[in-house]
This record gives structure tokens, sequence and C-alpha cells, in this order.
């Protein structure tokens, strides 16, 4: 690499993330970058199986990384120039939106919820122990790596430096929802990302970030997207039905493993084996949706029948089917899960008849806005005022909107799904 020479991202969202060699933060980003760790973001989606439901959701955490750095160099650059005293913290800030998702383990977030690991966890694990990034962070400054950690767990003495990370409005949820909406054709999911960037500012007083009264409309528009995107997206059903069979395969891996009838590589066996969080550095690593797409390749070919099933199912996309029950009681949900349950354990369809496997209810939760994190605060003639007071709108996003789903194979009798 020539002295002065830098590295351009073309990105279908910001267009050219250009950074400066000769600049020492983002020369530490590029570094940061091309660490095998960061690297293997590449080979996680971003939405984990969501493009089985939307078919252009195949962008990578890699991808999406990039832009929540992209971001916050924007709007912290922007806010250090009105504020030059937060100029030091320039290198937290960039480094941290840049590897906040470094701990991401197969699917994205789906993986916690079938191996019950944390991304955040490993994140903190991955800056400490990966040696090529945990080098670059000390040879750069030596505190860096403590400030890094202030900023995920909220505790940075500046609450600017972690609120333009993780926040009720930071960077990393912009460029999601942007990314997101893009991938999966939500034209809902549009953002007026300029005016946003325009409204954030700095309280000198409480040091957090605010939002300059003038911008209000363009964040009440943020918000609503949010929800919108967690209702229609996030939470699509076919998107349910696609994690309930993925789990449901491992679930059924794990188990024949454990009665000796399962081969899998040496990283698969370890996750299906161990704790999750507890798994070695390397075990971590290694993994990523090529590797446990290639296993469930393989265990289309398997002995058991279920496993087998659930296999193919999810690779073929011949997914559980879903109704929405949330108009239901919770006694009547339980009553038509177990109709349809007790159905299927007695059905001669082949390998229907283990309905733990084929039956079940998911609810799931959208939330427009909530008060955690400090909230969102506006900056008034008469001081910092929490958003939800000043805006209608916001208020009535505060409540969370619940969906409850029963899903169940399409071979299943139509009749038995008939409620009154």
């Amino acid at each position: 690499m020539q002295p002065n020479a830098g590295r351009t991202y073309h990105d279908p969202l910001h267009g050219a993330i250009a950074l400066d060699q000769s600049d020492p933060v983002e020369a530490l980003l590029i570094r940061l970058i091309d660490t095998p760790a960061f690297q293997r973001l590449r080979r996680i989606r971003q939405l984990g199986p969501a493009s089985l439901t939307f078919h252009g959701a195949e962008g990578s955490r890699f991808t999406h990384s990039l832009g929540v750095m992209a971001i916050a160099r924007r709007a912290f650059d922007r806010i250090a120039h009105h504020y030059p005293l937060l100029k030091p913290y320039r290198a937290t800030v960039l480094c941290a939106a840049l590897l906040h998702d470094v701990g991401h383990g197969p699917f994205s977030h789906t993986c916690e919820d079938i191996f019950g690991c944390h991304h955040e966890y490993w994140t903190g694990r991955i800056l400490r122990e990966s040696a090529p990034v945990r080098q670059l962070l000390d040879e750069f400054e030596p505190n860096l790596l403590n400030q890094l950690q202030q900023v995920y767990q909220k505790q940075h003495p500046v609450p600017l430096v972690w609120q333009l990370v993780s926040s009720q409005l930071d960077c990393d949820r912009l460029d999601y929802l942007m990314r997101d909406s893009y991938f999966t054709g939500a034209n809902y999911g549009k953002l007026d990302l300029d005016r946003i960037l325009m409204a954030m500012s700095y309280d000198p007083v409480s040091q957090q970030l605010v939002v300059a009264r003038k911008g209000m409309a363009a964040i009440e528009h943020y918000l609503i997207v949010r929800y919108f995107m967690y209702a229609q997206v996030y939470n699509h059903p076919k998107n349910v039905a696609a994690v309930w069979v993925l789990e449901h395969a491992f679930k059924r891996a794990r188990e024949q493993l454990n009665l000796g009838n399962l081969q899998a590589d040496e990283v698969v066996t370890a996750w299906l084996q161990e704790d999750c969080d507890q798994l070695s550095l390397t075990q971590y690593l290694d993994a990523d949706d090529g590797v446990f797409a290639y296993h469930l390749h393989r265990w289309q070919g398997h002995a058991d029948p279920v496993l087998a099933d659930l296999c193919r199912r999810f690779l073929d996309r011949d997914l559980l089917k879903t109704l929405d029950i949330t108009h239901l009681g919770i006694a009547q949900q339980t009553q038509l899960l177990q109709r349809v349950q007790n159905w299927l354990a007695k059905t001669s369809i082949p390998p229907l008849s283990q309905p733990q496997y084929y039956a079940g209810l998911r609810t799931a939760l959208s939330h427009g806005y909530t008060l955690y994190q400090r909230g969102i605060k506006l900056a008034t003639e008469t001081g910092l005022q929490e958003i939800s007071d000043q805006s209608p709108l916001v208020k009535t996003l505060i409540q969370p909107w619940q969906r409850t789903w029963l899903l169940y194979p399409r071979e299943l009798d139509p009749a038995l799904l008939i409620t009154t």
C-alpha cells in the first residue's frame, strides 16, 4: 500500500465509503477491517434466514458494520466540529461502531435463539482475545480497549460516545433500518438520514446526545419506520417459521449426537455439545453460515427421519404454515395447539407423528419506542425534554404490539384450525 493510499468501499446505501490512510484513526479502521475476525462477517448474513421470505435479504454483517461506521463518522465529525472538546473520542466512536457486531454467530440473531449465545459477550471476548484485533487496539492507544468496553456496556463517562453506537437513536439502527428496507424491498423503511444527522447535537451540561426540536418530525418518521420494520419484516410469520425449522433441526441433531448417531466436524460438534458462551475463541470464530449450511445438506440423508426432514424443509423452503391466533385467549390458543398435536401424534404421515417438532406457538413483540437507554432527548428553550412528552405520535409507539402464531405442517387437516 502506498504511504498516502486509502481504502474505498462502494456501498449501495452510502455511496463511496472512503478511508484515508494518512488519518491515524482511519488507518486503524482499515487494519481492523482486514483482520480475520472482521472478514468473517462477510460469511454471516445480516438477517439470518430472512432471505427465505425476502429473497434480496442476502447482505452480510460485514456490509452493515461498514455502514454503521460510515454513519457514525458523519454524525460524530459534524458534532465535534461544533464541540471540539469531543475530538479525542473519535477513535473510540468509530472503532466501536465498526466492531459492534464482530461477535455475531452463524445466522446472526437466530444463532442466539438456537444456541443461547450472546453476540455482545462474544464481541467483548474477540476484542480481548483475538490477537490481531487486540494488538491493533493496544498499539494505537493502550486504553482504547477499555474505552470500547465502556461504550458497549453504556458506561463511558461521556454518554454521547456510547449513545452514537447503542441507544434509542444510534448509528446501528439507522443503518440496519435503511439497509434491511433496501434489501427486503420494504419501501416504508426509507429514512431521511441527512435530516436526522443534521438534527443530532450535543448537550455540554449532561454530555449526552440530543436532538434539535426542528428535527422532531424526522425522528418521528424514524420511529414509525422502526415500528413497521419490526411488524412487517423482522417478525414476518415466514421468518418465524424459518427460525422454528432451523432451531428444531439443530435440536434434533444435538439429540442424535448424544446418541452417537451423528457425524459432524469438530466445530459443529462443539457447538452442539457445549454452552455456546463457553466455546474457545477458535471454535466460535470457525463457525459461519457456510459451515452450518454444509451440515444441513449432509444431514438431509440422515437415517433419522425427523432430522432429515427438518433439514430438507429448511433447505428447500418447505416451511411450516403459520396461523395468526392473536385474537384468541391463552386458554383457546393452548387448546388449539393440543388439538393439532393430537392429530399429528396419530397420523400415519412420516415423520409428522412427533408433534413437538411440527407444531407450536410463537409470540413476537414489535416495539416502536421504549424509554430505556435514556430515551431520546429534545433540546428546547426550557431545557431537555423526553420526546414522548412532546410528541403524541411517539407516545402511541411506546405500547408494544404482540402477535402469536400457531405453526403447523401443510399436511394438517384444515378442519382442525376452525375456531369459534
